[in-house]
């Protein structure tokens, strides 16, 4: 094997791929990069993988190939050697058993793994359709936030995804708070529907490293269809396989209040800075405590025997005062998500889930965002 290659090209795509790598590979081949340089139906192209049985990544880029070959290489000191090497082309070579790294006067010499020991890398499910990879990345963000990070129950460590014509819905829990998100997408068929439970963390991950390219190809069995068990994602030369979670998702919609008796409206930056502030007081798992009236929200941690924090904030209120406290971490974590100059909270009652949203853009316009979360009850 015997290649040139840019040395920024080679660095980002050494990183990408290096993401997957196993913190503690099962089997020691896993910790290896599989490099695999022109060749037949390649092209002068160079494809690195990493697989863990879990995530597989995979990316091409262009090269100038002398000598087409393969080879498998410790992935960890590649991408530290690739992100650290002087700004020229690099020339990679093998020698035996060995790969030799050349770049200006810098070279680099690493013992290969044996290749015929490497696992097969999964085959993508079919293309389902694709999405605009900035508002994807986004939304995974605004959803991801809610999912559980208790492995002992793998399914609220998950966001489910539903696709019903052009319709993306992404949901996730962990009891104590829900978000929902949805958005449009380019389906293959119009009448394509499937429903997929994928791991937070990699869904998050992958859909913030692949907005390079404008679109994003999503790779899903249909319902009932072939590629089950696996959900893919393509673009800008990176695709990655994730396997999905077993086990049924919480009924969710039902969770979602169909009505309200109040709902208020305050400026999302001055509400975060507000809660920041008075959860300075606030010990480990003791809520900040919201009094909703006419024109203002009153906002208050401590109780009369340790520290405590007051703050008042302009905010407009349609319905009855109310008096609801929550868990300040998750309440932030909404804030921050809305996306909007103005969060809007819905309730019915001090005991049961709130919803908060942004301002729609028009009036009458349903949220495509809405995080519900659980109040904690006050004592007394």
């Amino acid at each position: 094997m015997k290649f040139r290659i840019d040395r920024d090209a080679l660095a980002d795509a050494v990183a990408w791929t290096a993401r997957t790598l196993p913190v503690r590979p099962p089997v020691p081949v896993l910790a290896g990069m599989h490099i695999v340089a022109g060749g037949e139906g390649n092209g002068d192209r160079l494809k690195l993988s990493a697989f863990d049985y879990e995530v597989s990544a995979q990316v091409s880029t262009d090269i100038d190939v002398e000598e087409a070959g393969t080879a498998l290489v410790s992935g960890r000191l590649l991408a530290e050697i690739s992100r650290s090497l002087p700004p020229h082309p690099v020339e990679v070579t093998t020698d035996g058993a060995k790969v030799m790294l050349r770049c200006g006067s810098a070279k680099f010499t690493l013992l290969t793994m044996p290749v015929e020991d490497y696992p097969t890398l999964p085959e993508m499910p079919p293309a389902a359709g694709s999405v605009g990879s900035d508002e994807f990345a986004a939304a995974v963000s605004q959803v991801a936030i809610a999912a559980g990070k208790d492995d002992t129950i793998p399914m609220l460590t998950g966001v489910r995804v539903e696709i019903e014509g052009e319709t993306v819905t992404l949901a996730s829990t962990d009891r104590y708070r829900l978000a929902v998100r949805e958005l449009h997408w380019k389906p293959e068929r119009p009448d394509f529907s499937a429903v997929a439970l994928v791991p937070a963390r990699t869904l998050a991950d992958t859909a913030k490293s692949l907005t390079a390219g404008a679109e994003l190809s999503i790779a899903l069995g249909g319902t009932g269809g072939t590629g089950e068990g696996m959900i893919g994602f393509e673009g800008g030369g990176r695709r990655t396989t994730s396997r999905l979670l077993d086990g049924d998702f919480v009924k969710y919609r039902s969770l979602l209040p169909s009505e309200y008796a109040g709902l208020a409206e305050v400026q999302t930056a001055a509400f975060i800075e507000a809660v920041k502030r008075v959860s300075l007081v606030a010990e480990r798992n003791t809520p900040v405590r919201l009094s909703f009236s006419q024109g203002e929200v009153v906002l208050e941690a401590g109780t009369g025997d340790e520290a405590q924090a007051v703050e008042g904030l302009e905010a407009s209120l349609e319905g009855e005062d109310i008096d609801i406290a929550f868990n300040p971490g998750f309440l932030l974590d909404g804030l921050s998500a809305i996306g909007s100059d103005v969060a809007r909270l819905s309730f019915t009652t001090p005991t049961k889930p709130a919803v908060l949203t942004g301002k729609p853009p028009q009036d009458g316009e349903n949220p495509n965002y809405r995080y519900l979360i659980m109040p904690v009850r006050l004592s007394g």
